[in-house]
């Protein structure tokens, strides 16, 4: 399925801007289920590593933040939009329809971004509280982003700054002292078409994802309770084992040297119609389930169906194997190392230009097609900023000190700091 994938996505586009509406968001659900405490014991005993003591975890608890209620002003982008779009595949193509499938489908792909220990939706303007996060989108994301600065700043790593949204996760580490950076990443937005009969059968309305919204979204670090969106490992490539393996421990060992370890998760596909965001940074959203009446639905309290998104890492396997790579959110103050990957999660701060989303909601999600490469359904597609590359330049990298820190007590020597690798940066 994934090498299917890959090559579905394979050529990059680049995309086009047209008509305006108001915006909004959606995605599937799968349920990731922990392990139970004696596996938890049996993998985390005797485990250690350079990074037990949670130097890379969060510095403070984080707080419970309020209610965001008021949609921001649309911001247009900077620079002539014209040229940042170009015709489909080069003729203006239109793409095919996504049926049999149910869901319309619009597809990019990424580079890798910054490093950093920013969290602009749990730590809002706290940097250096939050775990060592690895972003994609938005080069300018920072612990102080907004949706004004993210739509005003920055490049961007996910073909132009027609989509200045910001992703990002936490770094992957390979217990040696460096950040395992991803090759790139795929990201696809789906969502039923706002004719289906599936949009008042499985909630209220089928809606655009609406402007300022945010979230995260898998293992909750706060309630440590189930995760959500189905986060799972895999492997690609020539002698790879494919699978949904649940920990990274098991994908390492079915992804040997010269292939790649995906990571995959999917956004909430449900929105309550009136926040942006909530105190936990969830509870506006939700995903799909089947619940006692059999069949996939949001539930009451999170009735519109937005167009939500998977977003797939791939980091390729160097000499030294996948064995010991871990998240860095898997060891953090006052826990025991968690199984590798255990605690995968996401967060997402949108950013898109509102006439370029109001595109491939129109053509790529309601007339049911099959986009790619950032094409937006309607002879046109996102123009990609310099060239895009298949592999990292600098795929390990020293973890940097947290800001603030003496070098002294930094987990590792860091001869050139991460935190601020951007696309295409030569290799030192």
């Amino acid at each position: 399925m994934y090498r299917r994938l890959i090559i579905a996505v394979s050529l990059l586009g680049c995309a086009a801007a047209t008509p305006a509406q108001r915006s909004l968001l959606r995605a599937d659900e799968a349920a990731y289920e922990l392990r139970g405490p004696e596996e938890v014991a049996a993998t985390t005993k005797g485990h250690g590593s350079h990074n037990v003591g949670s130097q890379h975890g969060d510095q403070v608890r984080p707080q419970l933040s309020e209610d965001v209620l008021e949609v921001p002003a649309s911001i247009p982008s900077t620079g002539r939009v014209a040229t940042m779009t170009t015709p489909s595949w080069g003729t203006g193509a239109i793409p095919s329809t996504a049926a049999p499938d149910n869901v319309g489908a619009f597809r990019f792909m990424c580079e890798p971004g910054q490093i950093s220990y920013d969290d602009p939706i749990v730590y809002p303007n706290q940097p250096g509280k939050s775990h060592l996060h690895q972003w994609f989108g938005n080069t300018g994301g920072n612990a102080a982003s907004t949706y004004k600065s993210l739509r005003t700043t920055g490049e961007s790593t996910c073909v132009n700054t027609l989509n200045r949204s910001a992703y990002w996760m936490p770094a992957m580490l390979d217990g040696k002292g460096h950040v395992v950076r991803p090759d790139y990443v795929v990201i696809y937005y789906k969502r039923y078409p706002v004719t289906s009969p599936e949009c008042q059968r499985q909630g209220k309305e089928c809606v655009p994802l609406p402007r300022g919204l945010r979230f995260v979204f898998g293992y909750d670090m706060v309630s440590n309770g189930k995760p959500t969106g189905g986060g799972s490992f895999n492997c690609d490539g020539p002698t790879a084992r494919p699978g949904h393996y649940t920990t990274i421990t098991e994908a390492a060992a079915n992804c040997p040297t010269g292939n790649r370890l995906g990571a995959s998760i999917g956004a909430p596909n449900c929105w309550d119609g009136k926040r942006l965001d909530s105190p936990n940074h969830r509870d506006h959203v939700g995903h799909a389930g089947y619940g006692s009446w059999g069949y996939l639905r949001c539930d009451s309290r999170h009735p519109y169906i937005i167009p939500g998104f998977t977003m797939i890492a791939w980091f390729s396997v160097g000499p030294e194997g996948a064995k010991d790579w871990y998240l860095s959110s898997d060891e953090m103050p006052g826990m025991g190392r968690m199984p590798a990957g255990s605690t995968f999660h996401a967060d997402w701060f949108g950013a898109w230009d509102d006439d370029v989303m109001s595109v491939w909601i129109e053509h790529c999600i309601n007339k049911l097609l099959s986009c790619s490469g950032g094409d937006l359904g309607n002879g046109r597609q996102l123009k990609q900023t310099g060239t895009f590359s298949w592999t990292t330049p600098r795929r390990l990298v020293a973890i940097p000190p947290r800001p603030g820190v003496a070098a002294a007590h930094a987990p590792a020597p860091a001869p050139a700091p991460a935190t601020a690798i951007a696309k295409g940066s030569a290799a030192p």
